[in-house]
């Protein structure tokens, strides 16, 4: 049933379990969201619930005068009409800087920005009561564009500047060949599959919140303040998780229904719908980049300058941090002895901006490929071969003067893709070619393009932060053999880190039986899920708590056998040099072994306010995109043939789920690539629907061809490196550059919509195409 190989994270040698550690095991919700019953927080029901809805503000900018809710509270079924008036606590929340209000009191600062919430029988009636609320605003000039807004006036004491991160290394010296370019990252939204939604129940000295969230305790945090209650009276547990992608790490619906609540003394639902949702979460940063690369004209850089404009939005989120991660990796996995990089963030009247998957890496890895490719055609160098020449390896020193110390397999990614078989040329099958069936282009109009992206991003928290996991773990004799439970408070978003737990607790203790209890904050923080840290943070921490349990164990053998615990063998039969041996159930005879542990990895340092100087991150991970595309240059439609990418992962804990992160990150690089964009004018998103922001479907996705390769590092458990965010950002960066090697023209802003091809072609070349 079991083999031995060495575990290369500490030489001891584990057991390959069924369903265990490098095992490709099944996911336990994979049936039930195929079939459709998968339980949701939108699901979550009490017989005694009211219906929670909120009062969005329709300007992007304005005074608060007043607050009329006569009308609502007027109404049969209707409960309650809370305003900021009504928030217990500090009407401020957020997960930087408290910068952002429950309710709105004196000032809205964007579209969509909650004013009020209202309570009632019915999903539909709090509707039509909310609707009821007469807000009176004084409109004030609304900043919406985040250059003018350096030099605006402030929208928050203290100015509009979020964070700016200077970054200075090396001294530049004169180079032979110099390019130049100026980029764009349009608003790209999660598009998540579950909209914000919970459950508020009143008991005892709190409430009981049930919600879908990716950190069950920042939440308790700043629910506490918000409601002015002892942390430990506010209770959370994690409901199904329709997605994440960082789109719920920021507070939504969660003070509001927890006031209600509290307020009526009776269980609140509150669920967006999907145009509330747009409104209801942040979204990734729209970015403007200034690059300068210099180089030798034997390819090797010289130097590169970099100007970053990030539009965080009305409110800071993780605009600060977002900041950081554009800055540190501004100039990609390359070698480069002279740095200059400037990134800022501001606050503006548009939508917040914050975290979402790859987190301020997605936009500058546009850039920094975009002029590689640029650099190539300015030197007459093929673009793989100058991305060899300055890829980073192990022990080069990043822009940050951190020196690479794990695995850096920059070439070796590039070379894999690079080497890969060309897909065949395109047939007249319809659904096959750009525009599918619906479009009028054929075969023979086709242009074909092939491009490249190279990316590098840290994993885990940074900059001093201090990044740990906790973990409860015990074993106990259930129908006369051993069982696991594992308890911690890690949000299970749909990456499948349920199975990883379980993987963990079976290879280290040896059972087959392992249930994972429900996250909660009556277990210790595990930090968030994001930052692609929590198979390393709280994998780290359940395989602790495991290694307390086995050593527990040991010690129950050794009091049997008389014998030293270091001498023994741990299976499901403890063995001793003597021959005596006794199985895990017959120690549990004694009563069941119960150990928390908490995980960290080692310290960070901050940032040089100066010169960004400091060895500021746990880890690096890399990955390459090659992209081939078709394009009907006259129509400018797109067809995304293939996509290959190769990731290093350290170790694969579970291979077929390192395989669907892959899937997921290049889908939604695609979708940043050639469609998704939240449209905003004036401070108002346009097309707040899948109806109108377009996101990739089965018929947009093409074959891709994965490489995985295990390298294993010497810090994390079992040698793993994060795989969640690197297959994501350098795939948006590699379409774009097959775009434009098929058409020839410059494009230099994403996403590329089939207007903005049919147009540069035309401007490029206005003499019609035969």
């Amino acid at each position: 049933m079991t083999t031995t190989r060495p575990d290369t994270s500490d030489g001891v040698a584990r057991p390959v379990t069924a369903d265990g550690v490098g095992v490709s095991a099944r996911r336990p919700d994979a049936v039930s969201k195929v079939r459709g019953d998968f339980v949701y927080s939108s699901d979550l029901w009490h017989d005694e619930m009211v219906w929670g809805a909120t009062v969005r503000s329709p300007h992007p900018h304005a005074r608060v005068l007043s607050v009329d809710a006569s009308a609502a509270l007027a109404m049969s079924g209707v409960h309650a009409v809370l305003t900021a008036a009504d928030v217990p606590g500090v009407n401020r929340y957020g997960l930087e800087r408290r910068d952002q209000p429950v309710l709105a009191d004196d000032v809205v600062r964007y579209v969509g920005e909650p004013v009020a919430v209202v309570a009632a029988d019915t999903p539909e009636l709090a509707r039509r009561a909310a609707a009821r609320v007469r807000v009176a605003y004084a409109e004030l000039p609304a900043v919406t564009d985040p250059t003018r807004a350096l030099a605006g006036p402030g929208l928050h004491e203290g100015g509009n500047l979020v964070r700016h991160l200077r970054i200075r290394r090396g001294t530049p010296r004169p180079a032979d060949v110099v390019v130049t370019g100026e980029y764009e990252v349009g608003m790209q939204d999660q598009a998540f599959l579950g909209p914000e939604s919970c459950l508020a129940v009143p008991a005892g000295d709190g409430v009981d919140l049930y919600c879908s969230t990716q950190w069950l305790h920042i939440d308790q945090d700043q629910l506490a303040d918000c409601l002015a209650l002892p942390k430990e009276s506010v209770r959370l547990t994690l409901s199904g998780v329709g997605g994440a992608f960082g789109g719920r790490e920021d507070l939504s619906v969660q003070a509001h229904a927890c006031m209600l609540a509290l307020r009526l003394g009776r269980p609140v639902k509150m669920s967006y719908g999907r145009e509330e949702s747009f409104s209801g979460h942040v979204h990734r940063h729209p970015a403007r980049m200034r690059y300068e690369h210099g180089a030798t004209n034997d390819g090797k850089l010289v130097y590169v300058k970099v100007d970053i404009l990030l539009d965080g939005g009305a409110y800071a989120s993780t605009s600060a941090a977002v900041t950081g991660n554009a800055g540190c990796f501004a100039i990609g996995p390359y070698e480069v002895p002279a740095v200059e990089v400037d990134c800022r963030a501001v606050y503006t009247n548009n939508p917040p901006a914050g975290a979402m998957r790859g987190f301020g890496a997605v936009q500058v890895c546009f850039g920094h490929e975009s002029q590689m490719d640029k650099l190539a055609a300015a030197l007459d160098m093929d673009p793989v071969e100058l991305r060899l020449r300055n890829a980073v390896d192990t022990g080069s020193v990043m822009a940050t003067g951190q020196r690479v110390e794990g695995p850096a397999p920059v070439a070796e990614l590039l070379r894999r893709v690079a080497g890969k078989p060309l897909p065949p040329p395109a047939s007249d099958d319809l659904r096959l070619l750009p525009g599918g069936t619906s479009n009028a282009t054929r075969a023979e109009h086709l242009v074909r393009g092939v491009g490249y992206g190279l990316s590098v991003k840290n994993i885990c928290k940074s900059a001093g932060y201090d990044d740990y996991g906790t973990a409860r773990v015990r074993i106990y004799a259930h129908e006369g053999e051993p069982a696991a439970e594992v308890h911690t408070a890690a949000a299970e978003v749909g990456q499948g880190l349920v199975t990883v737990q379980a993987q963990i607790a079976r290879t280290e203790l040896e059972v087959r039986r392992v249930t994972i209890l429900p996250a909660d904050t009556a277990v210790g923080d595990a930090g968030t899920s994001s930052a692609s840290r929590q198979t390393w943070m709280s994998g780290g921490a359940v395989r602790a708590a495991c290694l307390a349990v086995r050593a527990a164990l040991l010690e129950r053998a050794a009091a049997r056998f008389g014998e030293p615990a270091r001498d023994l063998v741990y299976g499901p039969v403890v063995t001793a040099p003597s021959g005596r041996c006794v199985t895990l159930a017959e120690l549990l005879e004694d009563g069941d072994v119960d150990e928390t542990a908490v995980f960290r990895h080692r310290r960070t340092q901050v940032l040089d306010p100066e010169t960004g100087q400091g060895d500021a991150h746990v880890a690096y991970a890399f990955a390459a995109h090659r992209a081939v595309v078709d394009v009907d240059p006259e129509l400018g439609s797109v067809r995304v043939v293939e996509i290959a990418c190769a990731q290093d992962v350290g170790k694969a804990i579970n291979p077929v789920a390192v395989e669907g992160q892959m899937h997921g990150g290049i889908a939604q690089g695609l979708g940043l690539a050639v469609m998704e964009e939240i449209q905003v004018r004036e401070g108002r998103i346009l097309n707040p629907s899948f109806t109108d922001y377009l996101i990739p479907t089965t018929m947009d996705m093409p074959p891709t061809a994965l490489d995985i390769l295990e390298l294993p590092r010497a810090d994390s458990p079992y040698g793993l490196t994060g795989v969640g965010e690197p297959p994501l950002l350098s795939a948006p960066a590699a379409i774009a550059a097959a775009i434009r090697d098929a058409v020839g023209v410059a494009l230099d802003r994403i996403p590329i919509t089939p207007e903005t091809v049919a147009t540069a072609v035309l401007d490029y070349c206005p003499d019609p195409i035969p």
